[in-house]
Order: structure tokens, then sequence, then C-alpha cells
């Protein structure tokens, strides 16, 4: 199986920080009358905010609702919130009348909105899109943020609808499988499986078992799969995955490895804030090594930063007073 042809998620993802695989798609330029009539709009828009101007200049009830108008029109402050974040009884009563994909769509797009009620409508509609969905660009586009989500169960949402659209049952049956391919010749079909056991295990499909599957194939020869077996010990998870990629990090020979491992640790996969608050003080560790280079010492102060929120600069002394005191 061409796992890049399966998923398009899988494609290599060298930047820090960078949770899932960045999306291609480009928006059409408007052209022809389209283009004449967002002109005339933006024309139109232009002249009502310079006659607000004008009048606020003079009057002091103008100026007053100018003031709350450009407030509300700048991206600062905290959130307006457009409208109670819960799925509607329309949206609800329409669903049971669309097809899978588009209940998955727009499940999806509510679940990464925060929606109340829609992670509880995947879990209870999601066994029966498996073989159902395709993975268009949409899909993988919502499946991709969901992944990207500050919120774990965001996450957790986006890889039961990837696992439907892939029709990977949550079966060990299937774990069988996997693990037979992450062994296989082709390359493609090995870091596929990698992948897909780390979301089947973070599901609770024989998760101690696909922990030593992926562990297992950190020390392998070739570089994408240490690489992919890093991105599913992430998607995975638990307390036995976090040993073994602060080892990766620290002695892994290909800087993709080891920055992929950085970014496990500190941002992307499914650990938690409190097992991310744990890796602390060996990043510290880290950041004092001299058997490091200058690139991978880098990795150990984003790595800090996006764990702790903090903003202090590339110092490991700094870092290390700062925790100390940190009551942590």
């Amino acid at each position: 199986m061409d796992a890049y042809g399966q998923d398009p998620r899988l494609q290599p993802t060298p930047d820090y920080g960078n949770l899932g695989p960045e999306s291609d798609l480009q928006p059409s330029p408007p052209t022809g009358p389209q283009l004449g009539r967002l002109r005339a709009l933006a024309a139109a828009i232009v002249g009502i905010l310079m006659a607000l101007v004008l009048v606020a200049a003079n009057s002091g009830v103008a100026r007053a609702a100018w003031e709350q108008l450009s407030q509300l029109l700048t991206l600062q402050g905290k959130p307006e919130p457009a409208s109670p974040a819960v799925m509607s009884e329309h949206e609800l009563e329409r669903l049971d009348r669309q097809g899978p994909q588009k209940q998955a769509e727009l499940l999806l797009e509510r679940a990464v909105n925060h929606y109340d009620g829609a992670n509880d409508q995947i879990a209870a509609r999601v066994d029966r899109w498996r073989g159902r969905l395709k993975l268009t660009s949409q899909l993988n586009s919502l499946i991709t943020t969901a992944l990207n989500s500050n919120d774990l169960r965001v996450r957790a949402a986006g890889i039961e609808v990837d696992l439907a659209a892939l029709e990977i049952a949550k079966t060990p049956q299937s774990v069988d499988r996997l693990t037979q391919q992450a062994d296989a010749s082709a390359q493609s079909e090995r870091i596929w499986a990698l992948w897909t056991l780390g979301l089947l295990g973070n599901r609770g499909v024989e998760t101690e078992r696909v922990a030593q599957v992926l562990i297992g194939h950190l020390h392998d020869s070739n570089q994408e799969v240490r690489h992919w077996a890093v991105e599913g010990l992430a998607y995975l998870g638990t307390n036995e995955t976090i040993e073994p990629l602060l080892q990766v990090f620290h002695d892994d020979p290909s800087p993709l490895v080891r920055e992929r491992a950085a970014c496990s640790l500190a941002q992307s996969g499914m650990l938690t804030q409190e097992q991310r608050w744990s890796v602390v003080p060996r990043f510290l560790d880290f950041a004092e090594d001299p058997s490091l280079d200058a690139q991978t010492h880098l990795w150990v102060f984003h790595a800090l930063r996006d764990i702790t929120g903090q903003s202090l600069p590339n110092d490991a002394a700094a870092w290390r007073n700062w925790y100390s005191t940190s009551g942590k």
C-alpha cells in the first residue's frame, strides 16, 4: 500500500513545531465580473468609513459609534462569541438526512471550533462511517486541523475520523496486519503502518504491544522509518513513550528525527500537558550538554518555551534559575 497515496498527511514535516503535514490548497483568485463586484463593494465600504470619520469629527454620539465600530473591526482583544458554541437543533435534525461524508465534515469542523456535542456525535457515528468516507482535500484539511488543535479531545476526534477514512478497524487483527507491514521491504508501507499503529494504540487497541513495536523501529537503519516510528509514538501518547523519545532526541544521528522527537515531546501528538512538563528537567540537562550540537541546543530552547509558555532567552542558566524558583 502506498502511504503517500493513501493518507496525504504522511508528508515530511521538517520544521519544528509543525504538528501536521502542510496543506497545499490555494484559493482561486477572483476574476472577471466577480473581481468587478469585489472592487465596487470595497469602494462602497471605504466611502462609508470615510463618511463616518467626517461625522465623528462633529458629533460626540457618532464618534462613540465609530469608536465602537473600529473596536469590533480589530483583531485584538478578548474573543467575541458570534453565538453559543452548541450544535443547533437544526443541524442535529439535518445530520441523519446527510451522507457519512457530510456528517464527518460538519461534525469535525464543529469539534475543531469547540461546539458542545460535536465530539459526542462523532463518537456515536464514527464506526458507521468506516469504509464510507473519502479522504478528500476538504476532509484531509479538517483532520489535519483537528490534529493541530490545542484540545486533546479534538485531536482524538481527528484520530477517530482518520482511522474511519482509512478503513482501519479498531481491532487486534489490524495491529497484527500493520505490525507485519512495518517490517515490509517497501518504505511507503512501513511508514504508513507505523503512523497508523500509533493512532490505533491511542484509541486503546493493543496499546502496550504497539508501544513495543514502535520502540523497536527507533533503531532502524532507515531514517524515514525512524522518523515515522517517532510520529507513531507521539500519537500513542503514553508514559512509556517519553523516555524513548528523549533518547532519540539526544542520540539519533538524523537532525530530522531529533527535531520530530523534540516536537513530539513539546507540542505534537497526544501527550498531556502534565506529561510534557515532566520532561522539563531533562531538557534543562540537555541545554547544558556539550555533546549536543548548536541546532539541537536550539531545539531544546524551542521545546522549553513551547512546554512552559515562558519567553526566556537561549540561555541554560536563565532557564535553570527560572525553573528552580517556579515551584514546579
